[in-house]
């Protein structure tokens, strides 16, 4: 029997709506859901392919416990068994603080995800926790939680009604876009053209975003935050400066700013950005001059050296431009689960640092350590040290500096677990591993993407597909490793008593809030009136009752709940984003705070790498997507391999006449931390001194279970890094704009 169901993609953070055609419980075909109120219909090769992914012949369907030094199939009550056991002994003999947690990319699109890690982490009682911000946005968390006091208020640019964006280290007609979830970026893009607006990209790659700019500038890699300052710079020198008087009342620092702009004058930078002064000052006139901007950066400005000072620019360009906070600007999302806005006023503010990693010193930041110190606090004897790890959808042996002493590390653990539905690079390491089920068979909210949503809209989307027979729901698997780690998961354990604890905590705190809808009622009756099949659905439907849009448990009987939103299985639009400052700001002035201490303190480290100059290595390195991929996720879809998704490493014609080079024939390439080899591809897209590898790529190891993957296994450009190389006020590794060393191999 062919039937059709509705999905929202989880494959990059563009949360597409799909329908899927479904064929004896198999998804046969996947297309763009045309009355979707966020995607439209919109869909790009990697949703198109769902099919292939969720019926991918080397997914894991049943669980892996490790006996007698080989993992072998088990049933799910031996594996919590085990993991209980595994746990247990390393927590009774040197306490939870020796486990580690590691939460990868895939994480945040999925249900799981977004509900139950922070009890997991809380069971555990752990301070070592390890996630993929660190090698990828913690920069944008950390300015923006010095700028506004909540590192997660992230303004994402207005697209639909912007005048002029400039796109810095951002290539999303490939990403689909990041920290600012749009699906058909390229659509919106083109819009953009036809309503007269202008798009500039500055980027040292000329990616298929910057051939479609208006104007292209292309730095040398890795000194985006130089370039922004000389753009404060000119704004301040010529009187280009304007805020706006709504949007001055709650800026603090802009003097301070000022002062610290003074020394980078275009002419002060030009050497050593690779731009000439006049294009600098060009590129700040035309953004000061435009009547609504605004400037937005992604990885290529968040994983090098400087990566917290470039996020935290982007926004002082905004902010003096006028374009922060208002339409066609760099505005901030509203979700439909977020807590519902509370009175405005001074808040906690922000801090980094309250504690540090065992080895190597590195501060926390937002809860967690950096991710290129995980093999260290694992190898490195002595008192703490790492003897367990959790690991849910992360693959850091590929995605982190120094996958070889990672990979040697994860050997050595007393126990590991991963939640995984994959035997990957880092999973086949694992004692115990817990496959959830695909995604087919998995609900979706999305918890993380819609508070970086350019539009507001809450969209839900039901297991399309049951669970196969003896499966186990991927909420239900997070639930019951929780209830192992508290020494709660025997066979009878219950997963309800997670989620039960979880609407237990928050009743109890919102009905004590004064500003909360249900202040002062029972707890008891609030949670007797939510609804939802499962544990997880009545999770949503309070966040959603209790959420900026909800119903408040009767309140506004207009207001969201869960069972609301099913009756809309396409989503509910809820409109265009707003002006929120200043409910958004929880600094302790009440203010933004323009001119942060740990921002000015990282300054003169900046000024000294310009002083410098241009001298420098002949040849940086830097990553590059692909639409057909994500990270290490994607590999093992055929439809999603070959072609120009290929792992070469492209370099400059200039450069490869000076190495010797040739098109197609093999480099060796190295960096502090070793080398690889790889086919090169030589283009002008590039800018001389620059060569480029994608991420992610790297199966070749033993143990894995990545048929096709293997066929093209590529290398893993991390290999190049030794993880000492970081971002001093985010910890974030420098995964873009390295020095290397280039040259024919054989």
């Amino acid at each position: 029997m062919t039937r059709t169901a509705l999905r929202i993609c989880p494959l990059c953070e563009a949360t597409c709506g799909l329908t899927l055609t479904i064929d004896e419980g198999r998804v046969t075909r996947a297309r763009g859901d045309a009355a979707d109120v966020f995607s439209a219909g919109f869909i790009c090769p990697k949703g198109a392919s769902f099919g292939q992914l969720d019926s991918d012949p080397d997914r894991l369907r049943r669980p892996l416990v490790r006996r007698g030094g080989q993992l072998a199939e088990a049933t799910w009550e031996e594996a919590f068994a085990a993991v209980a056991e595994g746990l247990g002994a390393v927590t009774r003999a040197h306490g939870g603080t020796a486990v580690g947690v590691f939460l990868g990319n895939p994480n945040v699109h999925t249900v799981a995800g977004g509900l139950y890690p922070g009890q997991l982490i809380a069971a555990l009682g752990t301070r070592s926790v390890f996630t993929a911000s660190t090698l990828d946005q913690m920069p944008k968390h950390v300015s923006s939680g010095l700028l506004f006091g909540d590192p997660n208020a992230i303004p994402v640019p207005d697209l639909d009604r912007t005048g002029h964006l400039v796109l810095i280290g951002a290539n999303p007609m490939v990403s689909n876009g990041s920290l600012a979830t749009a699906a058909d970026f390229p659509g919106k893009l083109k819009a953009l053209r036809r309503r007269g607006g202008r798009l500039v990209v500055i980027d040292p790659h000329r990616t298929r975003t910057a051939r479609a700019a208006d104007r292209h500038v292309a730095p040398r890699p890795g000194t985006d935050a130089a370039l922004l300052f000389a753009m404060v710079h000119v704004l301040f020198a010529e009187d280009l400066a304007d805020p706006g008087t709504e949007l001055a009342g709650h800026l603090g620092g802009v003097e301070e700013v000022r002062a610290l702009a003074a020394d980078f004058a275009p002419e002060a930078v030009a050497a050593y950005c690779g731009v000439p002064a006049d294009e600098i000052r060009t590129l700040a006139r035309e953004l000061a001059a435009a009547e609504r901007a605004v400037v937005y950066g992604r990885l290529g400005s968040t994983a090098v050296e400087f990566g917290t000072l470039a996020s935290w620019l982007v926004d002082v360009l905004n902010a003096l431009t006028g374009n922060l906070d208002r339409p066609g600007g760099a505005m901030f999302p509203l979700s439909a689960t977020a807590r519902a806005p509370r009175p405005a006023g001074p808040g906690k503010g922000f801090a980094t640092g309250r504690w540090h990693s065992r080895v190597s010193g590195r501060p926390e930041v937002k809860g967690e350590l950096p991710a290129a110190v995980l093999a260290e606090e694992i190898d490195t004897p002595g008192e703490g040290r790492l003897r367990a790890l959790v690991v849910v959808a992360g693959n850091p042996v590929l995605s982190a500096p120094d996958g070889r002493r990672l990979d040697r590390a994860l050997g050595a653990l007393d126990f590991m677990v991963s939640v995984d539905p994959y035997l990957n690079e880092t999973s086949r390491h694992a004692h115990v591993v817990l496959p959830p089920p695909p995604p087919a068979q998995s609900a979706h909210y999305d918890f993380a993407f819609s508070t970086l949503a350019v539009r507001n809209t809450v969209r839900y989307t039901p297991p399309p597909v049951p669970l196969d027979d003896g499966a186990l729901g991927e909420p239900e698997i997070h639930a019951r490793l929780i209830l192992a780690v508290l020494g709660q998961g025997g066979p009878g354990a219950d997963p309800a008593l997670v989620d039960g604890q979880a609407i237990r905590r928050r009743l109890d705190r919102e009905t004590a809030d004064p500003n909360s809808p249900v202040h002062g009622r029972d707890a008891a009756a609030l949670e007797a009136a939510l609804t939802g099949r499962t544990g997880y659905e009545r999770r949503i439907d309070l966040m959603l009752r209790l959420g900026p849009y909800g119903d408040g448990f009767g309140a506004d009987p207009e207001g969201l709940t869960l069972e609301g939103l099913l009756r809309r299985p396409h989503g509910i639009d809820l409109g265009p984003l707003r002006p929120r400052i200043p409910e958004v700001l929880r600094t302790r002035s009440g203010a933004v705070e323009l001119a942060p201490e740990a921002v000015a303190a990282d300054v003169p480290r900046l000024r000294a790498a310009v002083a410098a100059g241009a001298a420098g290595p002949a040849l940086v390195l830097i990553g590059r997507r692909h639409l057909r991929s994500n990270n290490s996720w994607m590999h093992n879809v055929p439809a999603l391999t070959g072609g120009s998704n290929r792992c070469t490493v492209q370099i400059h014609p200039v450069d490869a006449e000076r190495l010797g080079l040739a098109d197609g024939m093999q480099a060796r390439i190295k960096g502090d931390g070793g080398e690889i080899t790889a086919p090169v591809e030589i283009t002008d897209a590039l800018r001389p001194g620059v060569a480029c590898l994608p991420h992610g790529w790297g199966h070749d190891r033993e143990g894995t279970r990545l048929t096709e993957a293997a066929r093209e296994p590529g290398v893993n450009v991390n290999q190049l890094l030794d993880g000492t190389l970081l971002d001093p006020l985010s910890g974030t590794a420098v995964l873009n704009g390295f020095p290397v060393q280039v040259e024919a191999a054989g």
